[in-house]
Parts: structure tokens; C-alpha cells; sequence
């Protein structure tokens, strides 16, 4: 197959959105990372009355947009697939899916086959709020782009060179022999600034992606050695609806005391928990600080729990790196917020780190999933053609 001139349409789910990206490989011979946006935007509000589906062209003008209910994510897929048809754009050549998960035998970006379509669904128990709805958006982009190829690139691949050390839960041995591991999630957008670096890329550092969902990693030599998350992309710091780290003891009094069950304490722990469940459902973090500045103690203790938190893992990257030449954020909050950097690095300034710093040590950048998606799509391709 020759790549040259062919698009990639990325889709990349979220639990009430639909971020997705049209390509072009320019045919570059022999180069890699050529992809060149044509279309991009997302279906936003899935499922509620003020759904919506915005297209832009490459300099962020608007190019479509349409307001209207869209009950699923398959439903938002059939929408934009119409979209694109009616503005020129066939088939794509391949279509490139992200999946949060792909539990233990998938751990690196690949074509989709029946056999990974098989073993994603034995891992749905590894994931069940992310691998469900990613498993039906794949069904439907296969159904509706009839001879494109499919590829999958997982959250999780780029922390496959954690060590054991950070690998293993301190649990017997049988349940890591079963998949029960820390995977570490948000690698597509932590891939994204090893790239965007490049050469820049110092030997010790540490990215820090904030946003609805939130982690923060270690990096050596451009490789994962420590994250926040773990098993699920439930753990780590307090995120906008999940807990991030507990007590196991707190699930056990919960099981014990209240009677939940394991859906119960799924949706406690994943939808009502976190910046919302401090501040009583508020997880906008322009709306938290807004609130805290107006005297609302619950939003400040939000804003104070997470950015302490933050600060906390920047602190034991530090001493698990031996130092850190360069501090990331990236993310809806990391990028956009300087009030959030701000407060993250206060009391850090031993380490070097300041927000707004001369000597660069610190930076917000943006960070881009579908890109990145397009660029393992297109290396995939040639891997096929050749």
C-alpha cells in the first residue's frame, strides 16, 4: 500500500465526547511524523440537550458546527461521517482508535485483528467504564469506513518500561502473574511532549497532566519509570469526579457500613468523588477558583487537596530521580490554568522550580492525543506496506 497523499481519521473517546482528527501523510519517502491535520474538532455533551459537533479547518476556524442531541458515541460517529462526506472526504485508508485500556497482553500500539478485538473484550473486567464504549465506537467506525484499516493505540503502551519496582503491587505474587499491575494511563498525551521535545528533552523529568482526568509521571531518558495511576485510571491524585489514591481500608468500611457493592463503589469512587465530591459537584477548576476566592471553603479545600497532591508526587519524582531538569504541564487545567502551576510549586523552589521561571525549567504545553494517534497510524501503515 502506498501511504502517500491516503488520510487517517483519529478517534478519541471520552466519557461524554468525541475528539477526532483527519489526517494527510504528505508521502514524505521514508520520513516519519509527516502527518499534516486536514479537519479536527469533537462532539461535545453527549447524550445531553446541548450536544454538539464542531469541525475547524487547521487555523481553528470554525468549518461546521451543529447543535442537536446525540444519544451515543456511535450516534456522534454516524454524524460526523456524514459531515466529512459532505465535505469532500471518503474513506478514509485507516482509522486510528484510542482505548484507554487494553489490559495485559495489549501493551503496544497495533492493527486491530479479530484476535486484539477478542482480547480487548476479555479485558472489559480490567476496565469496565472505558473498554465497553470503545469496543462499540470501534464496531461502528468498522461498519461505517467498510475496508479502511484499524488501528488501536493504548493509554497504557507507553508505560510498558516501567520497572518491577514501580510495576508491582505489594500483593501476592499471583495476582500480578494475573494482570493485576500498575499500567499507568495518559501515555498518548505523555508521547506527545517526548516528541514535541525532542533533543530538548532533558535526562530527568517529570509531566504533569491536569485536567478532568489527572496523573503525573517520571521520566528518564525519555522513558516511564514511576506514575500516578495504577491499575485502573481511577488512582493517583484526586481528579474532576474520581478519588485518585484511597485507604484500602476506606472501600472495606464502605462494603461494611453502607453495603455497597462493586458497581456502587465503581460509581462512587468514578463519578462522585474527587474535585465534585468536595465541593459538592462543581469539578470546573475555573469555577472552583472562582468560588475560592470568593470565600467558599469547600472549593478552596478542592483546589488545596489537589494541588497538594500534585506537589507531593513532583516531590517523590524528585528523590526517585535524583533531581528533575524539567517540570511539564500539560492538560485543560495544566496548560491553561497559571494559578493552578502556580500553586503546585510553591515550596518547590529547592528543587529549582518556579511557575514563571527565566531558566526554563518549567513549562505549559499543549498536548495533542489525535496527533500523536495519526503518527503511530502512519508508521503502521508502512509497516503494512512493507
Amino acid at each position: 500500500m502506498n501511504t502517500s497523499g491516503q488520510t487517517i481519521l483519529v478517534l478519541n473517546s471520552g466519557s461524554s465526547s468525541l475528539k477526532f482528527g483527519l489526517f494527510d501523510t504528505d508521502g514524505t519517502a521514508g520520513e516519519a511524523h509527516d502527518e499534516t491535520v486536514l479537519l479536527e474538532g469533537s462532539a461535545e455533551g453527549i447524550g445531553r440537550p446541548d450536544g454538539s459537533l464542531k469541525m475547524r479547518s487547521p487555523d481553528g476556524s470554525v468549518r461546521w458546527q451543529k447543535t442537536h442531541v446525540m444519544e451515543s458515541q456511535t450516534d456522534a460517529l454516524r454524524t460526523l461521517a456524514d459531515v466529512l462526506a459532505e465535505h469532500g472526504h471518503g474513506r478514509p485508508a485507516a482509522v486510528g482508535h484510542r482505548v484507554v485500556h487494553g489490559g495485559p497482553h495489549l501493551r503496544t500500539h497495533q492493527r486491530l485483528t479479530p484476535q486484539v478485538r477478542q482480547q480487548l473484550q476479555e479485558a472489559v473486567h480490567f476496565a469496565p467504564l472505558h473498554i465497553p464504549p470503545a469496543l462499540a465506537l470501534i464496531d461502528q467506525a468498522t461498519e461505517i469506513f467498510d475496508g479502511a484499516q484499524a488501528f488501536v493505540c493504548f493509554d497504557t503502551a507507553f508505560h510498558r518500561t516501567l520497572p518491577p519496582h514501580a510495576s508491582h503491587l505489594a500483593l501476592p505474587r499471583r495476582y500480578a502473574d494475573a494482570g493485576v499491575i500498575r499500567y499507568g494511563f495518559h501515555g498518548l498525551s505523555y508521547e506527545s511532549l517526548v516528541h514535541r521535545l525532542g533533543d530538548a528533552l532533558p535526562r530527568r523529568a517529570v509531566l504533569a497532566h491536569l485536567g478532568n482526568g489527572s496523573s503525573v509521571c517520571a521520566l528518564r531518558d525519555g522513558c516511564s519509570v514511576d506514575t500516578s495511576m495504577g491499575l485502573t485510571p481511577t488512582g493517583g491524585v484526586p481528579m474532576g469526579t474520581r478519588s485518585g489514591d484511597l485507604d484500602p481500608g476506606v472501600v472495606l468500611y464502605l462494603m461494611r457500613t453502607e453495603r455497597l457493592d462493586a458497581q456502587q463503589i465503581e460509581n462512587l469512587l468514578n463519578r462522585d468523588s474527587g474535585l465534585a465530591g468536595l465541593a459538592g459537584g462543581e469539578s470546573d477548576m475555573q469555577a472552583l477558583l472562582s468560588r475560592s476566592a470568593a470565600g467558599d471553603r469547600d472549593a478552596a479545600l478542592a483546589v488545596d487537596v489537589l494541588v497538594t497532591a500534585v506537589r507531593k508526587y513532583i516531590g517523590a519524582y524528585a528523590a526517585l530521580l535524583g533531581g528533575i531538569d524539567l517540570l511539564v504541564f500539560t492538560g485543560g487545567i495544566g496548560e491553561h490554568s497559571a494559578e493552578v502551576r502556580s500553586r503546585v510549586c510553591e515550596g518547590l523552589g529547592f528543587l529549582g522550580l518556579f511557575a514563571e521561571d527565566a531558566n526554563g525549567k518549567v513549562k505549559a504545553m499543549h498536548t495533542n492525543e489525535e496527533r500523536q494517534i495519526a503518527r503511530h497510524c502512519q508508521a503502521l501503515l508502512r509497516e503494512t506496506e512493507d
